[in-house]
């Protein structure tokens, strides 16, 4: 028989589904044969069977039964139960297909088991049916309460909210299945806070249910309950706690503490004293007790007031120096206005607040005032001594009217060139003044109370020096002004213009001209350009070196200052050995040859000694520095020969282990039997002081070198290799004598340098020089 149909069996807590159906058309015939069955007090039911979870205990519980229409009864037939939880979960009855449930189960860890039931014979272990698959789910009852997992709760809300505004939404979970009845409907209650705050029963949702002032109260702690079963009888439940915070608005106006305030300030005090503090209280925090004062009416010239942010108060400053003599009270109106206003709340009235402040001005005794800060005075210069300047004023502001003394206590050259009268403050000369030197002074010039010298103020006097004609004109440097021997008449040699140390207030105009005592020479004239320059031309044809070398013109220039003045500049004019085209250079070195009283041929001879001492003493250097000369690769044989190891042994072979001491190798100590050095006899000692006196020619010399050569041989200090000894040895000096020509009577032309050639090749190229120069001069 076909066996593939599906069942499920319902309870309370597990019921039996079909899971699929059978491709073969013969399984509708067998469906119906296959059935669940419950004993119960009124005998077999064919309907589906139901069973709770908590009627589990310690026996298992019957659920179903799998039977089919094959079965007779008689045992041949096996019923076997696999898949989920089968075994140990569910097990079924071998001969009649019952099925039991042996543990609790919790639709909350696993809601359903997909099991798989087989029918087959004992004797043949075969199948009489197919294979039946069929599913059990359980059903759920209502054991989980619920929770709230997302508290604690905060939330914010602005104070004088609306009633019905949200503030925030709690939600809580059940774990039970909310598919089926009510376990896992929830139904939401306020505990605590009423009547401020209400929550809707379904959503969680939190409201306002009147409106509230945070001044009054800032924060609220509200209590949400949450009901399984929609809140039936034996519903679970669970509570969460919301803290509600009411943030502020700008709802208060700001109010001064007092109305009135009482403050002093001393007319000496400076601008920016701070006077006094107002402070205007707002209930509001943040941002919506920020304000700004102001001070209105008259006095708003005089007091000035600023706001502490950090504070929010009021600094009242002084604006303007107070007079007590002038002014002793001052009655001020403050306002403080709040910096942001909330444009709901304008209805309520302004958000300011004024209050008066009277202010007093306390006496002092204060120092004397100048009339004026700076003064400025003219004079002129080279006034005679003792002239009047100007006169400052100071007077006492107090009552008593204190007389003053001035005094001057520090200017530019003020104590030198300048006095003051103490008693009525006249400021005289007591220098002459020259504008060319300064042309202003400032002075600093004090005024003391006589009854309180501490009493003391200062004023700045700036005395301008007028301009006088006393300074002629005059060259503005020093000109080198050249003639060539084959200049033509009327050709320009020099442009010369003129300064004036005087000030002129339409300009310096200049007029030159040759002075008196030349405007009969012929040599030169002088052209005025009518722009405060002028021409220097010749006024001959040619000029000879021989007959005069300079000339000196004098040049009259006149100012045109009242009275104006006139100066005589020299301007010297050089003849210079050219044809038109002046070459300044050449003309500067023939004056200056000239000066000395040398000529040119002396000159040369000069720099032609001065030559030959320097080759000559080049050529020395360079002969004594290659004696000096280190040898080659002096460091690297220094390195070699301090690697250097000497053994005097001999080993047996590698086999020989006791001939040879390993520790020879080791040691650098030189085996070698050292012979004691040979004192340097007498006669040597002597024949070296005698090398002296000699040339490297001489006998003695030689036997000198032949001992120091059998030393060195001789000495077990020197190094192993061929070295070289230098000894230093200077004659008696050269059988040439000097080469200088400095000190000779003779001059060159009466030397003979021939003998030179003979000195070797080291002196070839000097010889050569001496020759050629004989020869040019031949």
């Amino acid at each position: 028989m076909n066996f593939s149909g599906l069942l499920c069996l319902t309870m309370i807590l597990v019921q039996l589904w079909p899971c699929s159906r059978s491709q073969n058309s013969s399984a509708q015939n067998t469906v119906q044969s296959f059935t669940a069955v419950r004993r119960v007090k009124r005998g077999w039911l064919s309907e589906p069977l139901f069973v709770t979870e908590e009627q589990i205990s310690l026996n298992p519980v019957y659920i179903g039964q799998l039977k089919t229409d094959v079965d007779k009864q008689d045992g041949n037939l096996e019923y076997i139960l696999t898949g989920e939880g089968a075994g140990s979960i569910f097990v079924i009855d071998e001969y009649n297909g019952k099925i039991y449930v042996t543990k609790k189960l919790d639709r909350e860890k696993k809601p359903f088991y997909a099991l798989r039931a087989q029918v087959i014979k004992r004797s043949t272990q075969l199948p009489v049916e197919p294979d039946l698959e069929f599913i059990i789910k359980v059903r759920d009852v209502n054991d989980n309460a619920p929770q709230f997992l997302d508290g604690p709760y905060v939330a914010t809300v602005p104070e004088m909210s609306p009633e019905g505004t949200s503030v925030t939404q709690v939600t809580a979970t059940d774990a039970d299945d909310p598919s089926y009845g009510n376990s896992a409907r929830l139904l939401y209650s306020l505990v605590q806070g009423q009547p401020y705050f209400s929550v809707e029963p379904k959503t969680g949702v939190i409201r306002m249910a009147s409106q509230m002032d945070r001044e009054t109260k800032d924060q609220y702690l509200v209590i949400i309950q949450a009901k399984d079963m929609v809140g039936q009888l034996g519903a679970f439940s669970a509570t969460a706690t919301v803290t509600i915070n009411l943030s502020d608005i700008n709802d208060n106006p700001p109010k001064f503490q007092q109305r009135l305030y009482y403050m002093s300030v001393s007319e000496e005090a400076p601008v920016g004293t701070t006077v006094g503090k107002v402070f205007a209280e707002d209930s509001d925090t943040g941002d919506n007790a920020a304000m700004d004062y102001f001070i209105e009416g008259d006095s708003s010239d005089v007091f000035d007031i600023i706001t502490n942010n950090e504070t929010q108060e009021g600094i009242i400053l002084l604006k303007k120096r107070v007079d007590y003599e002038s002014k002793r009270r001052y009655s001020i109106q403050a306002k403080a206005v709040n910096r942001y206003i909330d444009e709901r709340f304008l209805k309520e009235g302004p958000f300011e607040d004024t209050t008066i402040v009277k202010i007093n001005v306390e006496d002092a005794d204060e120092p004397p005032v100048f009339t004026s800060e700076n003064y400025v005075m003219e004079t002129a210069e080279g006034v005679m001594i003792g002239s009047l300047v100007g006169v400052v004023t100071a007077r006492d502001p107090d009552y008593d009217d204190s007389p003053v003394r001035y005094s001057i206590v520090h200017s530019t050259h003020s104590k030198r060139l300048f006095s003051i009268n103490e008693h009525n403050g006249a400021i005289v000369t007591t220098e002459p003044l020259d504008r060319e030197i300064a042309s202003w002074h400032n002075i600093t010039v004090t005024a003391t109370e006589t009854r309180n010298p501490e009493k003391i103020s200062e004023a700045n006097v700036y005395v301008q020096v007028l301009d006088v004609n006393d300074n002629a004109p005059e060259f503005p440097k020093n000109y080198e002004t050249f003639v060539c021997e084959n200049a033509v008449s009327g050709q320009l040699i020099q442009s010369i213009s003129a300064v004036d140390r005087d000030d002129s207030a339409e300009g310096h105009h200049f007029h030159f001209s040759l002075a008196q005592e030349a405007t009969n020479s012929s040599h030169f004239t002088v052209k005025d350009n009518q722009d405060n320059t002028a021409g220097i031309f010749t006024g001959k044809s040619g000029f000879r070196r021989q007959e005069q070398f300079f000339f000196y013109l004098p040049i009259l220039i006149q100012d045109n200052g009242t009275p104006p003045l006139t100066s005589t500049n020299t301007l010297t004019v050089t003849v210079c050995d050219c044809d038109t085209e002046v070459n300044t250079f050449y003309c500067r070195y023939g004056a200056f040859m000239y000066s000395l009283g040398l000529s040119t041929e002396a000159l040369v001879a000069v720099f032609a000694c001065i030559l030959i001492f320097l080759v000559f003493f080049l050529a020395i250097v360079t002969i004594r520095q290659q004696q000096k000369k280190k040898p080659p690769f002096s460091e690297k044989m220094e390195e070699f020969r301090e690697n250097i190891v000497s053994y005097d042994d001999e080993g047996g072979g590698e086999e020989d282990t006791e001939a040879f001491d390993i520790s020879a190798l080791r040691t650098r100590t030189v085996m070698r039997t050292r012979k004691p050095r040979r004192k340097v006899p007498s006669e040597i000692q002597s024949l070296y002081r005698q090398s002296l006196q000699v040339g490297p020619d001489s006998a003695i010399f030689r036997q000198f070198i032949s001992e120091k050569l059998e030393e060195a041989n001789t000495d077990p200090r020197v190094p192993p290799y061929d070295s070289l000894q230098t000894y230093a040895f200077e004659g008696t000096g050269s059988l040439a004598g000097s080469l200088s020509s400095l000190g000779s009577n003779t001059s060159d032309m009466d030397q003979s340098y021939d003998y030179l050639a003979d000195w070797g090749p080291d002196f070839k190229q000097l010889a050569g020089m001496y020759t050629s120069h004989r020869s040019v001069g031949d």
